[in-house]
């Protein structure tokens, strides 16, 4: 049967990613993205919407779809204060999965961060807990989680700060054992093809998908291996 995805955030780390594998799925015979500029990607299968998102709700055909991908995010720092951050990463997300739903959508792929928890006293952990909840409460047959930690792999712009972090936490990887190791950065490609090819028909509700746990099942399917839960 056919079916359409719909992707938010196709122009960020992950999402440029995710767009390559889910133009490339033989479950998709259509994929459409909604953004604020093109992703400057030409494909059959590509259908984009350019639009602000202030408006979104004047424009529920947009986000008719069988499964929503979000991996619209930013950080406060660009964002340039809470509120905006908050904007980005969770009202808007929020209001497109709103749509989604009533567009048919069944399934829900949420990028998330590690350590999110809508009980953090750390603000950007807390919201990112906020919308994991919200997703899931949402009324989506299933609600799938990635929690990430450190992303590797080339940004449009450069974060000095998070690219100094995560040089730091790649020379002490090896270091990070037993329960240290969801704190290993990971390739954003990585986290894309996970997102992208891990059978999820089977589950109902939502699922939680660690930062080392992406890695081990990305292993596990380049070496032709079928990961078990």
């Amino acid at each position: 049967m056919a079916k359409k995805a719909l992707l938010l955030g196709a122009t960020g780390l992950i999402g440029s990613h995710l767009l390559g594998y889910l133009l490339d799925s033989e479950m998709y015979d259509s994929v459409a993205v909604v953004g604020r500029r093109s992703t400057g990607v030409k494909h059959p299968k590509l259908v984009e919407h350019i639009c602000d998102f202030a408006s979104i709700a004047q424009h529920p055909e947009l986000f008719v779809c069988d499964d929503f991908y979000n991996c619209m995010g930013t950080t406060i720092k660009k964002a340039g204060s809470q509120e905006a951050f908050k904007e980005v990463d969770h009202n808007i997300p929020l209001a497109a999965a709103k749509l989604a739903l009533a567009g048919g959508a069944k399934s829900a792929w949420v990028v998330s961060s590690i350590g999110a928890d809508p009980k953090s006293s750390i603000f950007y952990l807390k919201t990112k807990g906020e919308v994991e909840k919200a997703f899931v409460d949402a009324g989506f047959d299933r609600v799938m989680l990635f929690r990430p930690a450190g992303l590797l792999g080339k940004r449009n712009e450069m974060r000095m700060g998070e690219t100094l972090g995560i040089g730091f936490m790649k020379i002490i990887s090896p270091l990070l054992i037993g329960g240290l190791k969801k704190n290993r950065p990971i390739e954003a490609k990585h986290v894309a093809y996970v997102m992208a090819h891990q059978p999820v028909n089977h589950v109902k509700g939502s699922r939680v998908f660690e930062s080392h746990e992406i890695e081990q099942i990305y292993g596990s399917m380049m070496s032709g291996c079928r990961y078990m839960e």
